[in-house]
């Protein structure tokens, strides 16, 4: 009587099956569409941020203090508009150049079953 288990590694192929109760089947899907909402959701905050801004400026009421954090609300508001486009026109070469469609959900993730 042996201590060591016999192995049979050849007799069969090794898989992982899918979990029961599991919602989530496509990983690439849910990334996409991650992306796609933070775009969305960082786009309605610049806009709110611009309004914000324009507000305070407009009910600074002719105070220096007031008149600078207004601009600098609308300075960032900006600031973060041009990143946002940035990073959506860098997303766009990725997808070009590697012919990954991020917004498009059709993002490949190997599936372990």
């Amino acid at each position: 009587m042996s201590l060591i288990p016999q192995v049979y590694a050849a007799s069969s192929t090794i898989g992982v099956g899918q979990p029961t109760g599991m919602k989530i089947t496509d990983i690439g899907k849910l990334i996409s569409s991650a992306i796609s909402v933070a775009f969305i959701v960082a786009g309605i905050l610049t806009f709110a941020f611009l309004v914000i801004g324009g507000i305070e400026w407009l009910t600074s009421g002719g105070d220096k203090g007031k008149t600078e954090n207004a601009r600098n609300r609308i300075t960032a508001a900006l600031v973060g508009l041009a990143i946002i486009a940035a990073s959506w026109a860098l997303m766009q070469l990725i997808s070009y150049f590697f012919g990954i469609d991020v917004f498009g959900g059709n993002i490949t993730i190997p599936k372990p079953y």
